[in-house]
């Protein structure tokens, strides 16, 4: 028996200190409701569970980007559904406008309606934002670059990349050009048709005649040239079809010959049409004629041309595909919903090379890691863009061409809203498959680092009856060395 060192006592302390120990782990677990609150908890768990946790708080955050990303196509929706309601408007205009019941004064009135819902557009179009972001201007689309073209579209199924193509033969418009210029006064009267649309023309000085002239040319759709020159002498006037290609008819009339003849065009080689006699008559009509264009396909051997000294060209252009015009106006169409359109320089011949790039579409972060995003295009919805910019039905032919044109510009803007709607049903669905995602992962993050309540409390239980006994156990430890005094009496 020995006092010095009481090894009972000992030992049972040591027990109790660690029952103590793993009493206090348990009960922090209870108080946290965490299975793992010390990186010495679990090390392998606490870095699993803290990629996890960055992935579903990336996961959360992914969903409210989605959300948002809902937000701006249905901000753009709403206006193009008010953009749709102006075109049908004007295209109602321009039936009331063919019909020949209408004076010019009532046209007119027509126009100046058909002018304040175009300005409207075109408000909207650079208005409409979302935090400060305009939608509906194209700045949300893909930007593509060239030179010599305007008016640059693309669908969403044009790869980016060069695409060359080259116009050998420019578009031109219906003209015609008189013989001789006009002299200083003209004394006689007579009536001159452009396009079907007669004026009177009275005499007076070359300059007042030119006035009635332009006026005549603006109502039947044609353009007049200058009637002097640069030095300022006379010189024979020009009058052309304001469109470019197969379609710019330009037809002049006149009731006379000799009228004609006071007006320059003194070339009767020149009238088109005769009477049953086989004389001519004083009428000439003209057309305008397309472009002509060489596209550069994938595949094809390198060609030298003005424009294309070294023969080298990179071109995407796919072995199907085609080019259909209307003046100026040209797509490229190919398989798989493939469009890239434009508008050439008046008067340009040689090659175009179209940079089609991905910059300038609406990347939303939809996932939690890096290059998760999900691409939004936005195209532009302005007059200019839509090819309605010029829309005049005061013109002759001026409610048969706006008709045409606003078909075509609400087959435009209804592309644009089914896009915006096909991006829409798929960003619910991205954003219902992050909110499971994050749901399942937060299950499984909670089987890891999250406390198991009963057995935990059972094992609460355990150590606190173990410390209990511990201390009883102590206290009956010290009390062994008090028997060696009964040895000393």
């Amino acid at each position: 028996m020995r006092i010095n060192n009481n090894m009972s006592a000992v030992i049972t302390n040591n027990k109790l200190l660690g029952t103590e120990s793993s009493l206090s782990d348990v009960m922090e677990k209870l108080s946290s409701g965490f299975n793992i609150n010390h990186a010495s908890d679990s090390p392998s768990g606490i870095a699993i569970a803290g990629k996890m946790q960055a992935q579903i708080d990336g996961l959360g955050q992914a969903s409210t980007n989605g959300s948002d990303g809902i937000s701006v196509l249905q901000t753009a929706e709403g206006a193009l559904n008010e953009v749709t309601e102006m075109i049908q408007r004007m295209r109602e205009l321009s039936v009331q406008a063919a019909n020949g019941t209408n004076s010019a004064e009532e046209r007119e009135a027509i126009q100046r309606e058909i002018d304040s819902l175009l300005e409207e557009i075109d408000r909207i179009a650079s208005t409409t934002e979302f935090n400060r972001i305009n939608l509906l201007n194209g700045s949300l689309d893909a930007r593509t670059y060239a030179e010599h073209a305007t008016r640059l579209q693309t669908s969403n199924t044009v790869p980016a990349g060069i695409y060359q193509l080259e116009i050998t033969a420019a578009a031109t418009q219906g003209t015609v050009t008189a013989a001789a210029a006009m002299p200083d006064n003209v004394q006689g009267t007579g009536i001159i048709f452009i396009n079907g649309h007669g004026v009177e023309i009275t005499g007076g000085t070359r300059d007042s005649i030119y006035e009635q002239l332009r006026k005549a040319c603006e109502t039947g759709g044609a353009i007049i040239s200058d009637p002097y020159d640069a030095t300022g002498n006379a010189q024979p006037i020009t009058i052309s079809s304001m469109k470019y290609g197969a379609k710019a008819d330009l037809k002049v009339e006149f009731d006379s010959a000799e009228f004609a003849a006071v007006l320059g065009f003194t070339d009767a080689a020149a009238f088109t049409e005769t009477d049953i006699d086989g004389n001519p008559l004083p009428v000439i009509k003209t057309v305008g004629e397309d472009a002509k264009v060489t596209l550069h396909r994938q595949g094809d051997a390198d060609v030298k041309s003005a424009s294309n000294p070294t023969g080298t060209i990179t071109s995407l252009f796919g072995s199907q595909s085609t080019i259909s015009m209307d003046g100026n106006h040209m797509t490229v169409s190919d398989t798989k919903g493939f469009s890239l359109s434009f508008l050439a320089e008046e008067g340009y011949t040689g090659n175009i090379s179209f940079n089609v790039t991905d910059i300038g579409t609406m990347a939303l972060q939809v996932g939690a890691n890096e290059g998760q995003q999900m691409k939004v295009r936005i195209a532009a919805v302005t007059t200019e863009f839509m090819y309605i910019d010029d829309v005049n039905v005061m013109r002759v032919q001026g409610p048969e061409d706006a008709m045409d044109a606003l078909e075509d510009a609400l087959s435009y803007v209804t592309a644009v809203r089914s896009q915006l709607g096909a991006y829409e049903n798929r960003l619910e669905h991205t954003t219902k498959s992050l909110d499971a995602t994050e749901e399942n992962m937060t299950s499984a993050i909670s089987r890891i680092e999250d406390a198991d309540m009963a057995t935990t409390m059972v094992e609460y239980t355990k150590l606190n009856v173990l410390e209990q006994a511990g201390v009883s156990a102590l206290a009956q430890a010290n009390e062994l060395p008090q028997l060696a005094l009964q040895l000393l009496q």
